[in-house]
């Protein structure tokens, strides 16, 4: 009860008091009688819409969105809960490392690894042959040709030739990618700035005037001053490229003033107990549910084929989720906080894109940066359409995804080119015929139900063609 109901109570009860003057009675009877006035006469209704609809602009459905986390959790705690007492507990933490060292062919992904340094060295020198004028741009076009075809081509044969771990071998083939698309764009950018200094070279030569003569004075060393070419042109700055967190090169990296020791410990932190959490996620929930479902697949059975995309779709996502966080926040900051190196976009919020392109361009920034600088921008230099650029820029990165799934599986099936390429109608429909909501609930769909189905048809053919149970 507030405070002037509470004083409107000692009044009443003050009427019959001997203190209460008349004055003050009748005062307060004419109060009493203006409120019963208001309580019979006061509107009850007006115009207004229900709550959840979209004209009220009631935005607060918090206990709504706690009821959906309660209800999620629940679901997959019975999930979970249905699967031990199916399975038991099929976690072992050593499996890994038992498997590669019982086995000798695990090894010959390291020993690629390793080897990918030949490439950078032979791209070192030739950047060096270029800036010191020993080799012609015509050579060394050559041989920068062929050195980005051998470090595709190599790693590729070693895996198909030595049939080593398809585990090991993704991991050796995405390193060797990574490499490709950094030394191109080392190669690109040294280029272009050998093309500025010949631009500003002829400048300099038509606005010398004659009686211009002898040396310009030597310039004073300033440790703190800009790397320009051709001082970039190290083997310590062509290694802080290979090691940073990036695929586009420069000349000057943007620098952190130091090393966070709390963040490292936390980031170190979470490497070791997301990637465990992984582990045993795949072991224990996505493992037997593929193995599950091979065999509706064979007999084409749809009804039964649908349920097991479905039931594939929920650890595929959350373990998916928890890579994303694992490499994209935890393991490349890691890498960019030792090395001080200071730009830490690696993502952006992909989860709210309302587009296919949007979720594309921003789940993995580094990646979006390199084709964006050296794919998309020079063909629309060249006179190509944005339209066409962009197929490119799908093609190539359906390229790479079948060829890290499709060379460790030692078979090609082109269901990862096929899942990319389909992208660009998918693009084209979602774009057109949905917005806002509908479209961030197409995106995601798109991944719940898109990977679940390329696992499990790469899944089904590796059996067939191994025979293996």
């Amino acid at each position: 009860m507030d405070d002037k109901q509470e004083q409107r109570n000692i009044r009443r009860r003050g009427l019959h008091g001997r203190s209460m003057s008349l004055a003050v009675a009748e005062a307060l009877k004419e109060e009493i009688a203006r409120e019963k006035v208001d309580l019979y006469e006061k509107p009850y209704h007006r115009v207004c819409d229900s709550l959840l609809s979209s004209n009220s602009g009631y935005e607060n459905y918090r206990g709504l969105l706690n009821l959906a986390m309660i209800l999620l959790f629940l679901a997959n705690f019975r999930v979970a809960l249905e699967n031990l007492i199916k399975y038991g507990i099929l976690v072992d933490p050593l499996a890994i490392i038992t498997v590669s060292l019982n086995d000798p062919y695990r090894w010959p992904s390291l020993l690629l690894i390793l080897s990918l340094n030949l490439f950078i060295l032979i791209t070192f020198y030739v950047e060096l042959c270029l800036a010191r004028n020993y080799i012609s741009p015509l050579v060394a076009r050559v041989v920068y040709v062929a050195n980005m075809f051998a470090v595709l081509a190599y790693p590729c044969a070693v895996v198909l030739w030595l049939h080593p771990n398809p585990i090991g071998s993704a991991v050796a083939l995405f390193t060797s990618c990574v490499v490709f698309l950094k030394l191109i764009s080392y190669h690109e950018t040294n280029r272009w700035e050998r093309d500025v200094l010949a631009i500003k070279s002829r400048r300099r030569h038509h606005a010398r005037r004659p009686s211009d003569s002898g040396d310009p004075a030597p310039a004073t060393p300033n440790p703190y001053r800009p790397t320009k070419y051709p001082d970039n042109i190290a083997l310590h700055d062509l290694y802080y490229f290979m090691s940073a967190p990036t695929l586009c090169y420069e000349l000057n990296f943007p620098r952190t003033p130091q090393i966070r020791k709390p963040f490292l410990a936390r980031r170190f932190l979470e490497i070791l107990f997301l990637s465990g959490l992984v582990i045993s996620l795949i072991q224990q929930w996505l493992v037997p549910t593929v193995k599950n479902s091979v065999q509706p697949f064979n007999n084409m059975e749809l009804s039964r084929m649908l349920e097991r995309i479905f039931k594939l779709a929920i650890p595929n996502i959350l373990i998916w989720l928890i890579w994303f966080y694992l490499f994209f926040h935890s393991y490349l900051n890691v890498v960019a906080e030792i090395l001080r190196f200071g730009d830490r976009e690696f993502y952006n919020d992909w989860w709210n894109a309302e587009s296919i392109p949007a979720f594309w361009s921003n789940w993995n920034i580094p990646v979006h940066k390199w084709c964006r600088r050296h794919i998309y921008k020079p063909l629309l230099v060249r006179g190509y359409d944005k339209a066409l650029a962009t197929v490119v820029v799908f093609f190539l990165s359906a390229f790479f995804h079948e060829y890290l799934v499709s060379v460790p599986l030692k078979m090609f099936r082109m269901w990862a080119f096929v899942g990319m390429m389909a992208q660009i109608p998918l693009s084209y429909a979602v774009a057109r015929f949905l917005s806002g909501n509908y479209a961030n609930a197409a995106m995601w769909l798109s991944l719940i139900i898109g990977q679940p189905v390329a696992i499990i048809m790469y899944v089904h053919d590796y059996i067939i063609i191994n025979n293996t149970q």
